[in-house]
């Protein structure tokens, strides 16, 4: 083995990574952005506080207590609704992943059941079911709730009976249709996928063409910069568009996943293509070589795919975390699309998606005004 070569090579490829200014910029902070992004994230766990809404339909001294044992314990933020409230659409409106109903009964419940214990010829048989409603949504919050519910429910059977289960939980979605994790990740999923293709797409175009010299033998033809531009984006539109459908088609067949498609979700789909192209030219245009611009584009898109809600909840992160996230393009993309293939929210969908648009004509035309076909 030719260790002298090894050496040399080695050298040569580290002086070379050294003259790229711009490659040494990247390749050190793109690790620092990942470690700050998921150390802000998880390094506060032992301080995330869960909001957990609780309906007391049946009012009573026991319920109190239950409700009151559920409120100290740490990390969990009892919120009290009034009996009247339609706990789905609380949950939709607040955004809140978990809400606690006791109906009525409770106190009746086990008071019958202490009275049996002073007869030796009566049998118990009832029982007594709460009703939790949970956001099929949020994985993390829906289970640790429900582990401390179920634990306190343990607990109150213990304590009353000394081992049977006279208390018990009915869970519910808080969607009316049977939904899965998986259904709620797919929007973010069409997000990310369109987010990545467009930003790499148009980098690759404006670099590679660049260092070429392909855009320089354009200014030769017959056609103007908006039309070799509008093509382009209509290509990187059309790999969107089937990007998007195979992660349909895929999820439908293998998931059985269940979303709707209405006119919403094909306008969003346009607005986020044309938004990450232009994003993607803006950084092709002040990064001249491609494997800097490459990794300038990593920088971009890996920070917003875990900030913008495409994997964690936004309630997980600390509150300023939430607060960058909601300055996030992908965030309006993520949330816009759930609203109209999960939700059917007409609302909520057009709210997020105004914003969508903004982003859209802001980083496009920018990206457009910036994009030449000769250096300065």
């Amino acid at each position: 083995m030719n260790f002298r070569f090894i050496g040399h090579d080695l050298l040569a490829n580290i002086k070379g990574w050294l003259r790229s200014p711009g490659t040494v910029f990247w390749t050190v902070l793109f690790p620092i952005l990942l470690i700050l992004i998921f150390g802000a994230i998880f390094s506060g766990a032992d301080e995330v506080n869960f909001d957990l809404a609780v309906q007391d339909l049946d009012d009573s001294t026991i319920s109190q207590e239950f409700v009151d044992i559920l409120d100290n314990i740490s990390g969990v933020n009892v919120i009290k609704l009034e009996p009247g409230e339609d706990v789905t659409v609380y949950m939709h409106d607040e955004d809140k992943s978990v809400v606690l109903i006791i109906p009525e009964g409770f106190n009746t419940t086990v008071l019958e059941y202490i009275e049996t214990q002073y007869d030796p010829l009566a049998t118990f048989d009832d029982t007594f079911n709460f009703t939790l409603y949970v956001d099929p949504s949020d994985q993390t919050t829906t289970s640790i709730l429900r582990s401390i519910i179920t634990s306190v429910i343990h607990q109150f059977n213990m304590n009353i009976t000394g081992g049977q289960n006279i208390l018990g939980i009915n869970e519910e979605s808080s969607i009316g249709e049977d939904f899965e994790y998986i259904d709620f990740f797919l929007p973010g999923m069409i997000g990310f996928t369109i987010m990545t293709s467009c930003i790499y797409g148009s980098i690759e175009r404006n670099t590679k063409f660049r260092k070429d010299g392909i855009l320089r033998k354009l200014l030769t033809m017959p056609i103007t910069r908006a039309e070799w531009i509008l093509s382009k984006m209509l290509f990187m539109l059309f790999l969107s568009f089937v990007s998007t459908s195979v992660i349909l088609i895929v999820g439908i067949l293998v998931w059985g996943i269940s979303v709707k498609i209405n006119i919403f979700f094909p306008l969003l789909i346009i607005a986020t293509s044309f938004l990450f192209s232009g994003i993607g030219m803006i950084i092709g245009r002040f990064v001249k070589e491609q494997e800097t611009a490459d990794m300038a584009g990593g920088a971009i898109t890996f920070p917003m795919m875990f900030l913008a809600g495409t994997f964690f909840p936004l309630e997980q992160m600390p509150d300023f975390m939430q607060s960058i996230a909601q300055v996030l393009p992908l965030y309006y993309v993520n949330e816009g699309m759930r609203n109209s293939m999960i939700y059917g929210d007409a609302d909520k969908t057009l709210y997020f998606s105004a914003f969508v648009l903004a982003f859209t004509a802001v980083f496009f035309i920018i990206g457009v005004l910036l994009t030449k076909w000769k250096e300065d």
